[in-house]
């Protein structure tokens, strides 16, 4: 999840589905009400660690959140490298795992109906829209970063839609991106406090929607992830020529993530 949200145009949100964790990582966040603050506030500290163990799920967040923080720290030359050096192979292999990961989310609606449909559409084009903005040039202020943390965030725990995309649109980006590399503390922990109170809030609702409209959310979100394929779609038109010779290799490593997401898809519930 943390090397997808370094890439603008590719969602962590995805990954989480990809792996099995997004309902659990979803209703896990959401189940966070800060009510072991009460029993602290008393001094009754028995009573605030069996509150805190109660609501936050430490055995799912600790390597969750170990594995996105080094990621975050270790991957981004990585990730920057492959999509600099090797863009096309690259954003066709992200093309592969999108179009499979809408594919299993196809496969969990028991029968598609007008309203599906609907959704499905309007997620399509809401996506396709937010996608095609151009970045604005945006201030690098504390409470700007705050406030870009807190919304980035929301769109990084949904499939399809790009934290790191939407940071780029809103002129963040490289700023953090440079933050992570040259260790800026300060900036770093304004953005993560915006983002945990970004995800505290926007989980609830997410997680209400798939307990109360779950076959309509997905429709939504498939439909979120049909309108991002136009990132990597670009990405590819633009780095090779469009003749056989250039196409074949990036359609060999895109149908290669569609297999490799179908085949987990056997062995994982990817909705809990």
């Amino acid at each position: 999840m943390g090397s997808a949200d370094i890439v603008p145009g590719v969602s962590g949100g995805t990954i989480a589905l990809i792996t099995g964790i997004y309902g659990h990582l979803v209703e896990a966040i959401s189940n966070i009400k800060f009510g072991f603050l009460r029993p602290l506030v008393h001094g009754d500290l028995r009573g605030f660690w069996n509150q805190l163990l109660e609501e936050i799920d430490f055995k799912f967040f600790i390597p969750l959140i170990l594995g996105i923080g080094v990621a975050f720290l270790t991957l981004a030359k990585v990730v920057t490298y492959c999509m600099d050096v090797h863009t096309a192979l690259t954003f066709s292999f992200f093309l592969g795992l999108i179009i499979a990961s809408a594919v299993i989310l196809f496969r969990k609606i028991s029968k598609m109906n007008f309203k599906h449909v609907i959704a499905a559409v309007i997620g399509l084009i809401l996506t396709y829209i937010f996608v095609s903005l151009n970045p604005v040039a945006g201030e690098h202020s504390l409470i700007v970063l705050f406030f870009s943390g807190m919304i980035a965030i929301c769109a990084m725990i949904l499939p399809g839609i790009s934290g790191s995309f939407l940071l780029l649109l809103l002129g963040q980006y490289e700023y953090m991106l440079t933050a992570l590399h040259e260790f800026h503390f300060s900036e770093i922990i304004v953005f993560v406090i915006g983002a945990l109170i970004g995800i505290l809030g926007f989980s609830k609702i997410l997680n209400f929607l798939l307990k109360n409209y779950e076959e309509i959310t997905m429709a939504f979100l498939i439909g979120v992830m049909l309108g991002s394929l136009k990132v990597p779609a670009v990405e590819i038109v633009k780095s090779v020529s469009m003749n056989l010779s250039g196409l074949i290799p990036c359609i060999v490593v895109a149908v290669i993530g569609f297999i490799l997401i179908i085949v987990l898809e056997t062995r994982f519930d990817y909705i809990d």
